[in-house]
């Protein structure tokens, strides 16, 4: 892989990336106001199941699947991937993650320049979802795709980092800590979701799901979910 591929993949993934990631949980501060997450270490655990349980085997399929379409114009299969993709959100608040954050990454997208698949990308219903989105970034790019599933994890891990930071709360060098224990995990996790078929990706996430529910109606809150 080229330097400019690299840093093409390091770009997708860095917390500056103006999609918003920074301001969402994902459960993680309902799970805290629940009394589940209390340390660093529960921290810890809870992000890597989440990790291992949600993200390797529904998004991180599902993108790597999204990435193989864009780059071979199958756009029948990219309405379908985002249709599973929107359809796996269990509540109202994961649901408006992903179509905003998607929405947000169509946008950078379009000031990078002129690229014909993003008709297809804006033309999804109700909203591209995020991993969705992602994937035509990536298609971009001279990545092979498992490099690209790492770069949206280790995205997907830093944010979630530092939700835990200031939910929790916790120091920064325990976020570190806990960061390390996820980048350690990524990269078989990544192997995992690739090997995954479409008909063994699945989302099954049940306190998770109710989790986020409560977490519409709950008293205080730093996050939009």
């Amino acid at each position: 892989m080229s330097a400019a591929t690299l840093l093409q993949l390091m770009w997708l993934a860095s917390p500056a990336l103006p999609v918003g990631g920074f301001s969402y949980s994902e459960g993680l501060e309902a799970c805290v106001d629940d009394g589940r997450v209390t340390n660093e270490a529960q921290a810890g655990d809870w992000l890597l199941d989440q990790l291992a349980l949600s993200l390797g085997r529904g998004d991180l399929a599902a993108l790597a699947s999204a990435i193989g379409a864009w780059r071979s114009g199958d756009t029948q299969r990219i309405g379908v991937l985002n249709d599973w993709v929107l359809a796996t959100r269990e509540s109202a608040e994961l649901r408006q993650q992903t179509e905003q954050m998607g929405r947000s990454l169509l946008e950078w997208l379009r000031n990078r320049g002129n690229d014909d698949r993003l008709a297809t990308l804006a033309a999804l219903k109700p909203a591209p979802a995020y991993p969705i989105a992602y994937a035509l970034a990536a298609a971009q790019t001279a990545a092979p795709v498992h490099d690209a599933l790492l770069s949206f994890a280790f995205g997907w891990a830093e944010n979630m980092v530092q939700a835990a930071i200031k939910a929790v709360p916790l120091g920064q060098s325990a976020g570190q800590r806990i960061l390390g224990r996820l980048a350690g995990e990524i990269p078989a996790v990544a192997a995992h979701a690739l090997r995954l078929t479409d008909a063994e990706r699945q989302a099954f996430t049940p306190m998770l799901a109710i989790l986020s529910s409560r977490h519409e109606t709950q008293y205080s809150r730093l996050f939009r979910s």
